[in-house]
């Protein structure tokens, strides 16, 4: 099959071209065909059906050209040496796969025929005329040539290698955003856990800054303006004789209880305007009068007043089950017969109290101990009765109720155990704590003393008699017993008197002698030997100790009542 199209319209030059074959791009390959032939060469035609000698012609012959390879049309081209000279013969193959015949060929001059070459991939220089085909020959699609590739294993590498890539950064990525959303999640968490936490403090006022104790402007609100519940107890030993007084705070603005506890040389001032002391005022005056000069004392405003004998503190000591407290001292069994016994409440920590000996641990006081000692004990039961009263309201109120008292109006059952309902509750969360009331030798209360207390605690002003209202007494004690100089102190402050400490006497004396400076003074010191017991012989003038009234030597012949 030969292709030939006007060489003159291809630019290649005078004659016509024919195609010889295609390049690895697939674009025609062009051989410029002699204007004239021979004879020979035209005999020497292609001939798919012949069987002849001598087919085609040496394109790279000059002068008499020998005749070329027959074309196969299955792509087989007749071998043939395109570089002989001189006769030589060809032998071309038919389309049936016969070989052509052989025989001898004209002599034909050496020559080079020229062939257009193109270089690689370089641009297409030809005109749009030259790239169409040449009419009524055949036309070639792209569908007719195979592109063949060559594999390139270094592809598939690159490929293997952007897939784990982009696999790896996938999971980097995955990796990520499951970290961001625990990490998230747990900011969550904790922004809940943090929100309720602030809700519970905020709800239990517990909050700094928020809770109730603050003021509108986010100020702390002044003692003097938080809001308190006071109630005052005493509680009367039936069978030794004497009170203790302590009285029971709940601070609502500041969540907190506390139990004041209060001498008994506490000084009052009587409705008669005189001055008294706690003791006296108690024994005398009973619960409306000695809470009123409370009042009036400490600028406090009690609620109510609970009279506590101690058969009713031992059976309330058993209702809530037995107390627990850090006891400081051994107290001996009140009713033992024999001296040695052992005792009825042992010195220790958490020791188990039964409700006798709460009572017997509240009311004692040892030889030559301070009644404050022995209140101290007594506010130490009450802490541990709250600690194990309930916190319900009713059930508070049952217990109460069970004691089968008689309470001093307007105090009742119910507003009794509402109240000590909420100081168990704070007695249990360790909101609750015990503080004594500082009280000066003569039974009045100093800015120094008492700003700890009344004006912290009981946000009121002390308030305390003047100190020429009531009789100042001063007492040596020449007895040889120590203890006589408290007992005495005891009975002057119940008597109302001021007591004033003046030693103890370096010998003992037999008899005892209560001395006064002043006409003035004369009664008061004969009402001094009257409440001591002494006799009225052993009042007398003389010279007194300096800032008393009446000064008194406790002798051997003094005989203290029993406590």
């Amino acid at each position: 099959m030969n292709d030939r199209y006007d060489a003159g319209d291809a630019g290649y030059g005078a004659g016509p071209y024919e195609v010889v074959g295609y390049d690895e791009y697939g674009r025609p390959v062009y051989q410029q065909v002699p204007a004239q032939q021979p004879p020979q060469a035209q005999q020497a035609a292609y001939d798919p059906y012949a069987q002849q000698q001598g087919y085609g012609y040496d394109s790279y012959a000059t002068g008499q050209q020998q005749p070329a390879p027959a074309y196969d049309p299955y792509g087989s081209a007749a071998p043939y040496d395109p570089y002989a000279t001189g006769t030589q013969d060809a032998t071309g193959y038919d389309p049936y796969g016969q070989a052509a015949s052989s025989g001898q060929q004209p002599r034909v001059t050496e020559q080079t025929a020229y062939i257009p070459q193109q270089a690689g991939p370089a641009e297409d220089t030809r005109t749009p005329r030259e790239t169409e085909p040449v009419s009524g020959e055949p036309e070639y699609r792209t569908e007719q040539f195979a592109f063949v590739e060559e594999p390139d294993g270094d592809s598939e590498d690159v490929i293997d290698w952007l897939k784990f890539t982009e696999n790896r950064t996938e999971r980097r990525e995955e990796a990520r955003r499951r970290a961001r959303s625990r990490i998230i999640a747990l900011l969550v968490v904790l922004a809940l856990f943090a929100a309720g936490g602030v809700g519970y403090l905020w709800y239990a006022g517990k909050l700094p800054g928020l809770s109730s104790s603050d003021g509108t402007d986010g100020t702390a609100t002044p003692v003097t303006a938080q809001k308190r519940d006071v109630l005052v107890v005493h509680l009367h030993n039936t069978a030794k004789g004497g009170t203790s007084t302590a009285l029971l705070v709940d601070n609502t603005t500041t969540k907190q209880g506390t139990t004041v506890l209060l001498p008994n040389s506490l000084a009052l001032t009587g409705d008669d305007g005189s001055t008294t002391t706690l003791a006296k005022s108690v024994d005398d005056d009973g619960s409306s009068g000695t809470r009123d000069q409370l009042d009036t004392v400490l600028g406090t405003s009690i609620q109510g007043t609970w009279r506590l004998d101690t058969p009713y503190l031992q059976n309330l000591v058993e209702l809530v089950g037995n107390i627990e407290v850090d006891t400081n001292t051994d107290v001996p069994d009140p009713d033992a017969k024999k001296k040695g016994t052992a005792p009825l409440v042992h010195k220790g920590q958490d020791q188990t109290l039964s409700g006798k000996m709460a009572v017997a641990y509240a009311t004692y006081r040892a030889a030559g101990e301070s009644q404050n000692a022995q209140l101290e004990r007594f506010g130490q039961v009450m802490q541990g009765v709250l600690r194990k009263m309930s916190s319900d309201p009713s059930s508070a109120t049952t217990t109460v109720q069970t004691l089968a008292q008689i309470l001093d109006p307007p105090l009742t059952d119910k507003d009794l155990g509402a109240f000590l309902a909420k100081l168990a509750d704070l007695a249990k969360s360790g909101d609750y704590k015990t503080a004594l009331l500082p009280v000066q030798a003569d039974g009045t209360l100093s800015a120094q003393t008492g700003d700890s207390v009344v004006k912290d605690i009981l946000g009121g002003t002390a308030k305390s008699p003047d100190a020429g209202s009531a009789v100042r007494v001063s007492v040596q004690n020449a007895t040889g017993v120590k203890d006589d100089m408290e007992k005495a102190r005891v009975v002057l402050l119940n008597g109302g008197f001021t007591f004033l400490e003046g030693g103890s006497a370096s010998g003992t004396q037999a008899t005892s002698k209560v001395l006064y400076a002043d006409a003035a003074h004369k009664a008061d010191a004969t009402e001094v030997a009257k409440t001591l017991g002494l006799p009225a012989g052993s009042v007398a003038k003389g010279s007194v100790s300096s800032g008393a009234d009446v000064s008194v030597v406790l002798g051997s012949d003094y005989e203290p009542a029993s406590s």
